[in-house]
């Protein structure tokens, strides 16, 4: 029996518990990670990172919910919320960010669609805050 590809596309990629993973995941939908990933994420599609789960690395996705440890950069199209269990390390660039109490975070965070376009990746966070900055002096003189 023919599988329909359609039938796949709600499916959502899970690493459990106990998985070590080093390298780069590049994923079309969601995923759930409940073990450990030393890499890069790449998801066109929803990131959970449960209590269990860590990943040491960079982060990509279209929105994300953490339980767990994430030590590297954070980019999140749109919703980043961090649950009161999560330990986030590093910087996130986003497009909206929810956090529950206990949650811990340490780093810079840019948010919101006009900031979006103001970070490129290259910049140091503090280029990126005087440019911020700057249209917000000018308006106030």
């Amino acid at each position: 029996m023919a599988k329909n590809i359609q039938d796949d596309a709600h499916v959502v990629n899970q690493i459990k518990s106990g998985t070590y993973i080093e390298g780069a995941i590049k994923a079309s939908g969601d995923i759930r990670i409940d073990g450990t990933l030393k890499g890069t994420l790449q998801t066109e599609g929803k990131l959970v990172i449960g209590t269990s789960g860590r990943i040491d690395g960079d982060i990509s996705c279209q929105s994300a919910e953490i339980h767990g440890v994430v030590n590297g950069k954070v980019t999140v199209n749109e919703l980043l919320s961090l649950k009161g269990s999560s330990k986030l390390l590093g910087d996130i660039v986003i497009g909206r960010l929810a956090i529950e109490p206990g949650a811990q975070f340490s780093g810079s965070c840019v948010m919101g669609n006009a900031v979006k376009g103001l970070y490129n990746g290259q910049e140091s966070t503090k280029e990126r805050r005087s440019e911020i900055r700057q249209p917000a002096e000018q308006a106030i003189s």
